[in-house]
C-alpha cells in the first residue's frame, strides 16, 4: 500500500464509538493524530493520550481554526443521535461544510468520510422520520464538488457481523436498502480500520463503498480492493452523486441554502465553475430557503 509515513490527522467524531476507535488505529500507524472535542466533553478523557485534544464546535465554522491548522488529512466518524431533522442538517452536513470552509481553499488535504449504507434510501421510514439520509448524502456531494482528495466510506450495521465474519467486501451503488442489519453488517474495529487505511492509499481516492464483512478471514492489506472500486465521475448532471447512485435527489429540487453551499464549495480546477451550473443558484418554485 501506497503510505506517506506520517500525516497530521484530524478526527472528528473522535469521543465517539468509532472515533475513538480511529484515533487508536491513526496512532497504530505512526499519526499525529488531533481530537476534535468539545469544551468539557467527558468523552475526550476516554481517548489515547497519545492524541493532541483540539476544543471546537463542529457546529460553527468559527471556533475550528485550531483544528484544521496545519492538518494533512481528516476522518469524519461524526453523527446526530436523535436530535431530529434540525439536528441532521446541523451536525451530519454541518460538519462537512463547516470544515471544508474552516480549510479556505486547501486543497491538499486528504478526507476520509463515514456516511452510512442505504444512504440514497429516501422513502424509507427511518429517511421520513429524520431525513439523516439525505443530509449525509448532502455532505457527501459538497465533499465531491470540492476537490480534495477523499474516500467515502458506507459503512453496514455496526457490530452485527458474528464471531467468524470478517473478510471485508466493498461494494458499490448502494444496492441495498432494506434498512435492517439484512443490508450487512461489519464491526466497529474494521470500520476504522478501513477510514485509516484509506488515508495512505492513492488507489482509494475518489472512491465511495458501501463496507459489509462475510463469513471468513479478514483481509491484511486493502490496496487490491481499493484498487477495484470504480471511480467516482462528480458532476452537475449527476447531482455529484457517488458512480452507480439511483438518481432521486436532483440538484434543481434541493433547498436553496443547499444549492448556494454546493456551488461555492466547487472549484474551477476540478471543471466545476459555479457559472457552469446556473442551476444551483436559481430559486425553485417552493425549495426550502
Amino acid at each position: 500500500m501506497k503510505t506517506r509515513t506520517r500525516l497530521a490527522v484530524l478526527v472528528v467524531g473522535a469521543t465517539g464509538s468509532i472515533g475513538r476507535l480511529v484515533v487508536e488505529q491513526a496512532l497504530a500507524r505512526g499519526h499525529n493524530v488531533r481530537a476534535l472535542v468539545r469544551a468539557g466533553a467527558p468523552g475526550a478523557r476516554q481517548l489515547d493520550p497519545a492524541a493532541q485534544r483540539v476544543v471546537g464546535d463542529l457546529t460553527r465554522v468559527g471556533t475550528l481554526a485550531d483544528a484544521v491548522s496545519g492538518i494533512d488529512a481528516v476522518v469524519f466518524t461524526h453523527g446526530s443521535s436523535g436530535g431530529g431533522k434540525a439536528e441532521a442538517e446541523r451536525v451530519d452536513y454541518g460538519a462537512v461544510r463547516n470544515v471544508l470552509a474552516a480549510l479556505n481553499g486547501r486543497r491538499d488535504v486528504r478526507i476520509a468520510l463515514m456516511t452510512s449504507i442505504g444512504v440514497t434510501n429516501r422513502t424509507g421510514a427511518y429517511n421520513r422520520c429524520t431525513e439523516i439520509h439525505d443530509w449525509k448524502r448532502r455532505g457527501e456531494r459538497l465533499l465531491r464538488a470540492s476537490g480534495l482528495p477523499y474516500t467515502i466510506v458506507r459503512p453496514g450495521w455496526f457490530d452485527y457481523n458474528a464471531a467468524d465474519q470478517l473478510k471485508l467486501h466493498f461494494l458499490q451503488g448502494d444496492t441495498r436498502q432494506a434498512g435492517d442489519p439484512s443490508d450487512g453488517a461489519v464491526s466497529r474495529r474494521q470500520i476504522a480500520q478501513v477510514l485509516v487505511a484509506s488515508l495512505g492509499c492513492e488507489s482509494a481516492h475518489g472512491k465511495t463503498l458501501e463496507l459489509v464483512a462475510e463469513r471468513g478471514p479478514e483481509q491484511s492489506d486493502l490496496e487490491q480492493m481499493f484498487a477495484a472500486l470504480a471511480v467516482d465521475v462528480p458532476s452537475a448532471a449527476n447531482g455529484f452523486d457517488a458512480i452507480g447512485d439511483m438518481a432521486n435527489m436532483p440538484i434543481e429540487q434541493e433547498p436553496q441554502r443547499v444549492r448556494e453551499t454546493l456551488r461555492d464549495a466547487m472549484v474551477p480546477s476540478a471543471g466545476l465553475a459555479p457559472r457552469t451550473v446556473p442551476t444551483l443558484s436559481a430559486r425553485t418554485p417552493g425549495a426550502d430557503s
